[in-house]
């Protein structure tokens, strides 16, 4: 098994250097270069003005030289590679286009069901008295709308009850309203000054009653306990709505936003769906689990959601971001270090260019930077462009063809911060005549002189012109 493994890795290796081979020979060649097999020439330039291009050979109008000719095999495109037509088919190569299209982001995560807090409903004791009698007995008793809680005992409320039924017998309309505004500011509630009114006889006693339905979170007295003005007796919180508090990878920050609608299952009612939206984001990432949180309020009309119940929060589909550029999850290559991606750009060439993806959903990934709508990208085959036996790793290491240098002698006329006047000998490689001319010096050298005589090699660049290569003294070279 493992001879048969070697033998297709090494049967894909040979494939991928011959079309790569033959990639290189039919991107420099011509029909007229084929048929004759001679170098294609692209322009002329004089090496002093590397900048200015002419497209028939001659002497340089700028210095007593000829010009030189740039051949189509001295260019090749940085970092890239060819194959072939034949062998992109029988290494099964594909592409895809870039294009702008709408990402659905699946997500998915588990939440546990908490109290809307904000549905927590103290139950003080409107003014000094003793609790007589309790109608809940227990936390997490249910009660309903209406229902009552606690029955009060206020022997304070007796003597300003009296001094308001005796303000009333006055028919001093104005004193009466004050003596009962004087009731309202003891927290008497309305009922019981109503109840007053019409009894005539002081109400002592009062009945507090569940605004809304919910369970008891908290009770904190028991009969016969003496309680202060505005004391607490007991907690309430109602579970419609609920909370349900989520945890989500860093990776997934993008796919809730407030406002997002939610679906929620849950394992204890096997297919119901929950509807919610996300509250709130919470600022805070948890240190241990490196997770977010999000707060969702979920709707429980029939109350089948419990505090502590676990359930599973899905975005319902259809939702989306808006339009963004994406390539095909495959064509993304990941090497730890860098992203990439490879660009057919014609003519079975290919380059690869490093991207700035961002998320991935329903096998497209987003790209922030490095490719633009339409670019071709490579999206099959990318076992033959990965590790050692890949052309992936072998693209970086694809050096461009070394410039040729020319060697002749010379003698030092001035040194100057990058640059070296040389008068030197006949180069018949590029038709020059004896002259005095100037090259680039990358390097600073010591040890020279003017006068002193010198071999040196170099190279004719687009940019920068005759560059020095080598440099030494010529009594060396003799010895």
């Amino acid at each position: 098994m493992k001879k048969t493994i070697i033998a297709v890795v090494v049967s894909a290796l040979l494939a991928a250097g011959a079309g790569y081979q033959y990639g290189r020979q039919q991107q420099t060649a011509t029909p007229e270069t084929a048929a004759s097999g001679e170098r294609q020439v692209l322009y002329w330039y004089d090496p002093m003005v590397p900048g200015q291009r002419f497209d028939k050979p001659g002497k340089s109008p700028f210095m007593d030289m000829q010009l030189v000719p740039r051949y189509a095999d001295e260019i090749q495109e940085q970092g890239g590679v060819s194959v072939s037509t034949r062998q992109q088919q029988n290494l099964g190569m594909r592409t895809a286009k870039a294009e702008v299209r709408v990402l659905t982001p699946d997500f998915s995560a588990f939440a546990t069901v908490s109290v809307d807090e904000r549905s927590i409903r103290v139950v003080p004791s409107p003014a000094a008295g003793v609790v007589e009698k309790l109608f809940v007995r227990a936390p997490q008793q249910w009660v309903k709308a209406g229902e009552p809680l606690a029955q009060l005992w206020m022997p304070q409320w007796t003597t300003a009850q009296q001094e308001y039924l005796a303000v009333r017998q006055l028919g001093d309309a104005a004193l009466s309203r004050a003596a009962r505004e004087r009731l309202a500011l003891q927290f008497m509630p309305e009922s019981v000054i109503q109840i007053l009114e019409r009894s005539g006889k002081p109400q002592t006693r009062i009945t507090l009653r569940a605004e809304r339905a919910g369970y008891v979170t908290s009770l904190t007295v028991r009969e016969g306990a003496q309680v202060e003005a505005t004391a607490p007796l007991l907690e309430l919180a109602g579970i419609d709505p609920v909370w349900v508090t989520v945890d989500y990878p860093q990776t997934q920050a993008q796919r809730l936003t407030p406002g997002s609608e939610v679906v929620a299952t849950a394992d204890g009612w096997p297919g119901e769906t929950f509807h919610g939206r996300v509250s709130e984001l919470l600022p805070q990432l948890d240190a241990a689990t490196r997770t977010l949180k999000a707060r969702i309020v979920l709707d429980n009309p029939q109350h089948k959601l419990k505090p502590g119940m676990f359930l599973s929060v899905t975005r319902p589909a259809g939702q989306s971001l808006p339009p963004v550029l994406a390539i095909p999850e495959e064509a993304l290559i990941d090497t730890g270090d860098a992203r990439r991606v490879l660009v057919a750009s014609g003519d079975g060439h290919f380059r690869p260019v490093d991207v700035v993806p961002g998320m991935t959903a329903s096998g497209w990934t987003q790209i922030q930077s490095g490719l633009k709508e339409g670019d071709l990208v490579v999206t099959s085959g990318q076992f033959l462009i990965d590790s050692e036996a890949s052309l992936r790793s072998a693209l970086p290491e694809i050096a461009t063809p070394a410039a040729q240098e020319y060697e002749t002698h010379g003698v030092v006329e001035a040194i100057a911060d990058g640059t070296i006047t040389l008068s030197h000998q006949p180069i018949p490689a590029l038709n020059w005549d004896s002259m005095t001319m100037d090259f680039v010096l990358p390097q600073p050298v010591s040890g020279l002189k003017p006068g002193e005589r010198v071999m040196f090699r170099f190279r004719l660049d687009d940019t920068e012109g005759a560059v020095i290569t080598h440099l030494m003294a010529d009594t060396e070279v003799m010895k």
